[in-house]
């Protein structure tokens, strides 16, 4: 079969030819890479070629030179770039040649593959003359007629610019900034070309920081871009839009000489657009600013606590616009569609959203402004009015002070509840939706001797209302239990306002769930509802936990009896997300039962390993079923003994799955659950634990991220067994110093983070170790590595970027070494200038960390007395 069909076949409505076609050129890349790759670029320049086939190998190409996953991604560049320099010129001059195609879309094609070329090549100094020649493409006045080529040069730009890390480029960011807003100018004639232009702007803003620092060129970009919001093409208006939105977000602090000349008038102009891209854009500008103004509140506030003065400074654009764009937004919430798909993104959706985003922004001054609007439509006959009046109320309620709206809430609150009845279901929705978030924002407004009965009759009748509406009534007794679990001093409310109803609402949650289907996810958020009266179930209502555990065993008894009639994957599906909730609602029950559990303990194991047997290899239900074990562990405490010979031969191959981060994870937090329990009786499993920790922290295979909990585990382990840790004291130990030197490179985000969780890790095994060697005859052994734990704290404390988690830990060690030794046996170590700078109080620390401090300055001053 030769290339032209093969590639065609890539393209064929039947799965069967498309697979073979794509395994086949597969097969032909890694049998003979350079004609593979040479065979692709022939084809992407034949202009003899059909359009759908060049296509096919323009994305062969690309796709051979860049992927999503980071790995592959960089063993496509390895490959590319150890290709022979004439093979890899043929690629770069045909994939250049092909930009000027007229046919079809085989120039935007090209596009991409001479940007993925450009973004492997750049980094390592090759191909330099790359942007030269592009810019000569759309530059040179010869090329004028030839749009075609002008549109996927530009595109390539836009392409390499959104691909390429913005340092490598900036060198050249005059010639490219130059080239892309001669395209986007309002005098260039051809629409395609100002659509190129504006998107290549879009995806170079990022490198034209130093244009952007020059007034002069600044004001000529904004008044390009600024100009194309007015075009006659409406895509080049929704990609200006989008600039505009991108250079608020990266130059907010430059904005206010435009904002007040221009871009207030142009955004309020383009919300009101009939062409919905074009105002969902300009809806989006307004709901950037409103986050950026958000976030610098935030900051003020915070730097005004710690007596700083904060980085950046608000603008107030939002407020000063307030009278200007609220109206717009009121407005544009009135043009839903009764049928709008949920998923689709609509002028309304965003409108709404937009307003809640003001309303964080600008917090009290929002509500003068929308109040009126409320009172004029919440009665209306026209169902849009109505629903928009409820959303705008919605949409207000976070953000202004509490104190303002507590007023409002208590005189609204009775027309919402009694419009769940309303007669459509648009307005039901948009009502539930807004009862949740008072349930969730401001459940101080809610008097339980007025508001509670009809709030929670409305609710519950509206659990057999549509999906929609019955999983907004779920998440809003989900908020009332969350919110009313606690006085506003933040203990435990007791009697609970809600336990006269907790018999009512569970029974009705659980008659919503016996339903077929999940439509709309409703099920699943009935069964979140449960789980979350069972966690803040008060004394008073334990009986009614007890009947709903039984319930929920009987349920998930019965599911494991008829699972060998699961006939297709949904069945299948169903089944696996059944069996998940009510293992959620098992734990919350276990958890708040405790002891109380224990007469259904053997009902509740019996039916965990029927289910960890007829899951086989569904991660997700494993992990679920484990977790109940953890949980029943803990509450049994040494209780839990008779069950081990059953359960740990389940637990085994879950810790050996290293390919399944997931289901790992979970397995080694049971073995730390296990080890707590069981406490000394842990000690006949802490060699086989011990055993399969180690070969985890050597495997390869096995995520990074398991490693982490591995290491706590230890802890866990030492914890509970005390001096009996000794045979695997000094491994453990020369595990957590390798693991404590490694350093992260500032610049890798996502190291910088896990290193940071890696130390949290070490830390708590460290702490547990500690402890559970303390005040035996094993003490005398952690002398001898007591220099290496401080010098991991020593480093963790140094780190300006450390988390609170692992301060609090770092200086908690600290003191339980210094109580661990109180007779001056690690004076020496204590009385170092660092460990006496870190103890003096922190103004910046939380005080959380301040509390430990207070604790480590005491024990440190006994142990070097």
């Amino acid at each position: 079969m030769n290339a032209t069909e093969l590639l065609a076949n890539t393209l064929s409505a039947d799965a069967h030819t498309r697979q073979d076609a794509t395994q086949k050129l597969e097969n032909a890349s890694q049998e003979n890479y350079p004609a593979y790759m040479l065979m692709l670029s022939s084809e992407l320049v034949n202009e003899g070629s059909q359009p759908h086939v060049r296509n096919a190998a323009g994305l062969a190409l690309k796709n051979a030179l860049t992927a999503r996953d980071i790995t592959r991604s960089q063993e496509a560049a390895t490959r590319w770039l150890s290709l022979d320099v004439n093979s890899r010129g043929k690629v770069k001059q045909d994939s250049l040649n092909a930009l000027s195609s007229t046919t079809g879309k085989v120039g935007t094609v090209a596009a991409q593959v001479v940007a993925a070329i450009a973004t492997v090549e750049l980094p390592q100094n090759q191909w330099m003359e790359v942007i030269e020649i592009l810019l000569g493409f759309v530059n040179n006045t010869a090329n004028a007629p030839n749009t075609g080529l002008r549109v996927a040069t530009l595109q390539a730009i836009g392409f390499l610019c959104e691909s390429i890390k913005p340092d490598i480029l900036a060198a050249r960011s005059n010639e490219i900034l130059t080239a892309v807003i001669h395209g986007a100018r309002k005098e260039e004639p051809v629409a395609e070309v100002q659509r190129a232009a504006i998107t290549a702007l879009y995806n170079s803003l990022e490198f034209v920081r130093e244009n952007f620092d020059r007034e002069g060129e600044r004001n000529y970009i904004m008044q390009v871009v600024c100009e194309a919001t007015q075009n006659q093409d409406s895509q080049v208006q929704v990609g200006a839009f989008e600039c505009l939105v991108k250079i608020m977000t990266l130059y907010y602090d430059k904005m206010s000489f435009y904002m007040e000349r221009a871009l207030f008038g142009l955004t309020v102009m383009g919300m009101k657009h009939t062409e919905d891209t074009i105002a969902l854009q300009a809806i989006e500008f307004w709901s950037t600013v409103c986050e950026i103004e958000a976030e610098l509140a935030w900051e003020l506030s915070e730097a005004t606590e710690y007596g700083e003065v904060p980085e950046n400074e608000s603008k107030f654009f939002a407020k000063i616009a307030l009278p200007e764009i609220v109206p717009v937004l009121l407005l544009l919430l009135t043009r839903q569609e009764e049928d709008a798909d949920e998923e689709e993104w609509n002028v309304s959706m965003a409108a709404g959203t937009c307003l809640g985003l003001l309303a964080t922004a600008v917090a009290d001054t929002i509500v003068p402004a929308v109040i009126p609007f409320i009172e004029a439509n919440i009665r209306a006959q026209d169902w849009h009015q109505r629903e928009a009046a409820v959303m705008s109320f919605g949409s207000i309620l976070d953000g202004p002070d509490p104190a303002v709206l507590t007023p409002l809430v208590n005189q609204a609150l009775p027309i919402l509840i009694d419009m769940m009845t309303d007669g459509m279901a648009n307005v039901k929705d948009t009502v539930s939706w807004t009862l949740g978030r008072i349930c969730d924002l401001l459940v101080g407004t809610i008097k339980p001797d007025v508001h509670l009965h009809p709030l929670i009759s409305a609710c519950v009748n509206g659990l057999a209302d549509n999906p929609r509406i019955a999983t907004n009534c779920c998440w809003a007794l989900i908020n009332l239990a969350d919110q009313m679990a606690y006085t506003e001093d933040g203990l435990p409310q007791v009697p609970s306002p809600l336990a006269p109803y907790y018999e009512g609402i569970i029974q009705a949650l659980l008659s919503s769930t016996e339903t077929a289907t999940n439509e709309g996810n409703y099920r699943t958020a009935a069964y979140q509802a449960i789980t979350s009266y069972v966690s803040h179930a008060t004394p008073e209502s334990i009986s009614v936990v007890q009947n709903t555990t039984v319930a929920i065993i009987q349920r998930m008894e019965h599911l494991i009896s008829v699972q060998n009639q699961i006939l297709g994957v949904d069945d299948r599906n169903n089944w696996n997300d059944l069996q998940s909730n009510f293992c959620s609602v098992l734990i919350s029950a276990i958890r708040t039962l405790e002891k109380g559990i224990q007469p259904l303990a053997d009902r509740i194991m019996t039916a965990l390993l029927q289910l960890i047997q007829a899951a086989g290899k569904t991660s997700t239900v494993l992990e679920d079923a484990f977790l109940v074990v953890g949980s029943l562990a803990a509450a049994l405490e040494q209780g839990f003994t008779p069950y081990m010979q059953a359960f740990l031969p389940f637990l085994a191959p879950a810790l050996k799955a290293h390919e399944d981060t997931q289901l790992c994870t979970v397995a080694v937090g049971v073995i730390g659950d296990l080890s707590r329990a069981l406490g000394e009786e842990s000690t006949q499993y802490a060699e086989p634990f011990m055993t399969v920790l180690l070969e985890n922290l050597q495997s390869e295979v096995l995520n990074r991220n398991v490693k982490i909990p591995i290491l706590s585990c230890f802890g866990d382990i030492a914890l509970a067994i005390g001096a009996a840790f000794e045979p695997y004291l000094q491994t453990t130990m020369g595990v957590l110093r390798q693991a404590g030197a490694v350093q992260p490179n500032p610049l890798d985000t996502d190291l910088v983070d896990y290193v940071t969780q890696l130390r949290e890790g070490i830390l708590e095994a460290y702490t547990g170790i500690v402890a559970g060697l303390k005040n035996t005859e094993k003490v005398t052994l952690l002398l001898a590595y007591v220099p290496n734990i401080l010098e991991l704290i020593q480093r963790c404390l140094a780190d300006t970027e450390k988390t609170d988690a692992v301060h609090k830990a770092s200086i908690g060690l600290i003191g339980d070494l210094a109580d661990t030794f109180p007779e001056g046996q690690i004076k020496q170590y204590l009385l170092a200038e660092w460990i006496s700078a870190e103890l003096r109080m922190k103004q910046r620390a939380s005080g959380e960390v301040r509390k430990t401090i207070r604790w480590t300055r005491e024990v440190v001053k006994r142990a070097t007395a």
